[in-house]
């Protein structure tokens, strides 16, 4: 790209860079979790269940709340403030786990607290990239972000497998908090002029700013159809994050480098995915785009499901890879589309507000079904569950399909 490009600009290079960073190590730590879960703390698919709703219930309590305070102030020293609070707390899990004090409990504390931090900081990183590019580069600088997800979900997961087969579960957690610690310091690095902290503000005045966030996000924004599809879209891949690892570990009996390399192949679709992302949308436009992701992941769970089919253990594995594969493709090539869109038609004052309702919602639809799913799968068994995930994204795909979104292209 020319000296004007979002890949040369020095300040979005430091920004991918911290990304990139604390991505990796927390995927190493969503990893670390559930194994520390299943394997340390001997739980089951309930217990994952309360972990991922612990995990995203800050979303639900703070999130509308923290998209209306971020759009009055500067993003960047949020970014770094909140990165340095999921440092220091997720050290406590290994210092809990050393002084033999930790349990199910206060690791869900612990987590609730990590994740009510990590919503001030999805708000103010999300917020802040539209200062950082131009609004045409805007999809493009998304897909290299999406990039470097993809490339720390592909490794992300290897490299928790093997921490948590040589060093254990607990230990791995701390390498994701010397990421959150050399993001903080790389933001640090960014120059950028910000508009200045709004003063002044009074809780009715709070109110009103979320109410206008609110209807902006499904009223006149035209978001409306694509919200309400995404939010069905989480309630299957709430169950998909709850059952997968007890279907690993106690249904197919993998080991936690076995399920490591499984998640690792889940990366590599993710890279496919965010390769190919934007040529893709320019020849099909952002709503064909997305239907057609949900209809790969669809094909995914289907394709886990049947690992579960009496055979050999490296055709189960295969299967599963294949079902990760074709998840990790279908995110790696949505998700640009869907930030980028909502953010182009979005003034920057409702940026903060626009994306956190929307997360908050997607996140609150986990609360709700995590722990749900977790107890239907041991009651009913897990296979059912990703049955009933498959069907959830298929309904969703055909939703989308028969209305006129499919049609969508972002504005330039």
């Amino acid at each position: 790209m020319s000296d004007s490009g979002v890949f040369v600009s020095r300040s979005f290079s430091l920004y991918w860079r911290a990304d990139a960073v604390s991505t990796l190590g927390t995927y190493v730590t969503l990893f670390a979790l559930q194994a520390l879960v299943l394997l340390t703390l001997d739980g089951t698919a309930s217990d994952v269940g309360w972990l991922n709703a612990s995990r995203w219930l800050p979303y639900l309590v703070f999130g509308l709340v923290v998209g209306a305070l971020v759009d009055g102030r500067r993003r960047l020293p949020l970014m770094i403030g909140t990165d340095l609070v999921q440092a220091v707390l997720l050290l406590i899990v290994p210092l809990l786990w050393w002084l033999d004090a930790l349990s199910l409990g206060a690791l869900l504390v612990i987590v609730f607290a990590y994740g009510s931090a990590a919503v001030v900081n999805m708000a103010a990183t999300m917020s802040f990239l539209p200062r950082l590019v131009e609004p045409a580069q805007l999809q493009p600088a998304h897909a290299r972000v999406d990039g470097a997800d993809a490339v720390g979900s592909m490794a992300g997961p290897a490299l928790g497998g093997l921490l948590v087969s040589t060093i254990g579960a607990p230990l791995a957690v701390l390498v994701d908090s010397l990421t959150y610690l050399y993001s903080a310091i790389t933001l640090r690095r960014i120059k950028v002029d910000e508009p200045p902290t709004r003063t002044g503000v009074t809780a009715r005045g709070l109110l009103a700013d979320i109410v206008e966030g609110v209807r902006w996000a499904y009223g006149r924004s035209g978001l409306r159809t694509l919200a309400i599809a995404t939010h069905g879209w989480f309630v299957g891949h709430a169950i998909v994050g709850v059952v997968l690892a007890p279907y690993a570990f106690l249904t197919l009996d993998l080991t936690a480098f076995q399920f490591g390399l499984v998640g690792a192949i889940g990366g590599v679709g993710a890279v496919v995915g965010t390769t190919i992302t934007t040529a893709v949308g320019r020849r099909l436009g952002t709503g064909r785009t997305i239907i057609l992701c949900h209809s790969i992941i669809t094909c995914g769970v289907v394709a886990m499901v049947l690992a579960g089919e009496p055979t050999s253990r490296a055709a189960a594995i295969a299967l599963l890879m294949l079902g990760q594969g074709l998840y990790g493709l279908a995110m790696g090539m949505s998700n640009s589309h869907e930030m980028s869109y909502r953010q182009l038609v979005t003034p920057d004052e409702l940026q903060a507000r626009t994306n956190t309702t929307l997360r908050s919602i997607n996140r609150a639809v986990i609360v709700v079904v995590a722990p749900i799913a977790g107890v239907l799968a041991d009651a009913i068994g897990i296979r059912p569950m990703l049955v009933v995930a498959a069907v959830v994204f298929a309904l969703v795909a055909s939703g989308l399909a028969s209305t006129s979104f499919r049609a969508v292209r972002a504005p330039a």
